[in-house]
């Protein structure tokens, strides 16, 4: 038994209150609709497409808080973020991104996107890699969305270095992993001592 739209709708909001990252295919299936009704439901009811909410999640979520490094700089979009502790960004690949001949995603892609996510999740003014060991685990497609997790390892941390892991994963496979050695101005392990 079909559920009345309005019903539809009022759930439809709700749940994408609670988690802006659902696609329309996920929405369709959830409600068990078209993805054509999913669109017009979102908008009737003036919920954005993905893109445009994970845009306004990030916006929130960097609002005076992101110190290393401007948005624009950043690949992907951040949507969580806590300074010195841990950062999120999603990325989505599209045809630009790939290898035309086979479909992979290019690496620097992927490397960019954990690069940029371990320079922004440091609290300080400036942050330089200094190095960086990565693997990619897996192929990435045109059409992925590659979730990247940084966090940082404050056990890693000495003079003006701290080491920060990223994994990325696709539908919850891991993609790629990364350490990344950073320089930072601040000598955060003295700052604590004070």
């Amino acid at each position: 038994m079909r559920m009345p739209k309005v019903e539809r709708q009022r759930l439809l909001g709700d749940l994408l209150e609670e988690n802006p990252f659902h696609t329309d295919d996920d929405l369709s299936k959830h409600f068990n609709v078209s993805v054509q009704t999913i669109r017009l439901d979102r908008l009737e009811q003036g919920i954005p497409e993905l893109r445009e909410r994970i845009k306004n999640v990030a916006a929130k979520t960097l609002t005076g808080e992101l110190k290393s490094m401007h948005t624009d700089e950043i690949i992907g979009d951040i949507v969580d973020l806590k300074l010195d502790v841990r950062a999120l960004s999603i990325f989505d690949v599209t045809e630009d991104h790939v290898f035309q001949r086979n479909g992979i995603a290019r690496g620097h892609h992927l490397f960019a996107q954990a690069n940029s996510l371990a320079v922004a999740v440091l609290d300080d003014e400036l942050a330089l890699t200094v190095k960086s060991t990565i693997h990619f685990v897996k192929p990435v497609k045109a059409g992925d969305r590659v979730v990247a997790r940084a966090e940082v390892n404050n056990e890693e941390s000495n003079h003006k270095r701290t080491k920060v892991e990223v994994v990325s994963e696709v539908d919850g496979e891991t993609v790629f992993t990364g350490e990344f050695l950073m320089y930072r101005t601040t000598d955060k392990v003295q700052e604590e001592l004070l």
